[in-house]
């Protein structure tokens, strides 16, 4: 599918084989790319993936159905990409994907592939599978990739797209003295679209309940440690 997609593709085709890179494993959830801006893990993931991934003008994905995923490796790699924290640096470009295996009877990778381009805001040019026709589709796929990137095609947002960005938006605003990075890209790209004259205020009261408990919850011990003084003596 791959050397199909090559040779019919109007524009130079980069392939790039993700066990090339080494990925130690899959993401940790510290969120430490949401207050710095770069991953904890020292491998090669990070540099791949800001230099050769993004810097891409399109990025076709190719995987075969494993498990009714997208198999351990480029599920890896996707987990991964939570480097870039909740910011869409690849907004805009365009993608595509040639997946092998029963793509129409798993619902749940459908989903994944339609909603990652959605929150991502790319412009998913199709999917093209070798479960009937996969020359017809691979070409149908070279071709709608083409037209999109030469008329600049933007994608409207579903509900995915809408439901998915306001989740991050309402979050990061609530976390940004933690998600600074995330914080920063959100609010330089206008994503903050509602009335903000309470800043940062529901996040502050939430701190200051957690250190009113802290505190109370230090003098209970701290008379209990008195009180059981007491009773020694």
């Amino acid at each position: 599918m791959i050397e199909r997609f090559i040779s019919v593709s109007p524009f130079k085709v980069r392939v790039v084989n993700l066990w090339e890179t080494e990925i130690r494993g899959g993401c940790l959830g510290c969120f430490g790319c949401a207050a710095t801006g770069k991953c904890v893990y020292t491998d090669e993931f990070d540099d791949f993936l800001r230099n050769t991934i993004q810097s891409a003008d399109a990025i076709v994905y190719a995987f075969a159905i494993r498990d009714h995923s997208m198999g351990a490796r480029f599920k890896m790699y996707d987990d991964r990409q939570f480097c870039n924290g909740h910011r869409t640096v690849t907004m805009g470009a365009h993608t595509g994907y040639l997946i092998s295996g029963a793509y129409s009877k798993e619902e749940n990778v459908r989903t994944i592939v339609e909603a990652r381009a959605q929150v991502g805001g790319n412009f998913l040019s199709g999917v093209a599978t070798d479960e009937t026709d996969p020359n017809g589709e691979i070409d149908c796929l070279s071709k709608t990739l083409a037209y999109a990137l030469q008329n600049r095609l933007t994608q409207p947002a579903n509900f995915y797209g809408v439901g998915g960005m306001k989740i991050f938006r309402d979050l990061i605003y609530l976390m940004q003295d933690f998600m600074k990075a995330d914080h920063k890209f959100f609010k330089s790209h206008g994503q903050y679209d509602f009335p903000q004259k309470k800043k940062g205020m529901m996040i502050k009261n939430v701190s200051g309940r957690c250190a009113d408990f802290q505190s109370q919850n230090q003098s209970e011990n701290g008379q209990r440690h008195e009180r059981g003084h007491a009773h020694a003596v």
